[in-house]
């Protein structure tokens, strides 16, 4: 599984990130978590709000920091 969390580093951006390595932890999935701060990057995915989260290819959430429920569901567990 493949998971991408896009943000510039910002407060929320830094939430999100953790909660999604808490979820992978707790959870025990098999996922590659990378951070993505790249603007143009990050409008390469076709988001225009951070942060997001992107889970093998499809966008989760995008400019609101999801719940740790809603992770765990988009991790299958």
């Amino acid at each position: 599984m493949d998971i991408k969390v896009l943000g510039p580093g910002c407060a929320k951006c830094k939430q999100t990130e953790t909660l999604v390595r808490e979820a992978v932890a707790e959870t025990g999935a098999d996922a590659q978590i990378e951070k993505v701060t790249d603007v143009m990057k990050i409008a390469g995915y076709g988001v225009f709000g951070t942060p997001a989260v992107i889970v093998d290819g499809q966008v989760k959430c995008v400019g609101k920091v999801p719940k740790k429920e809603d992770i765990k569901a988009w991790l299958g567990k």
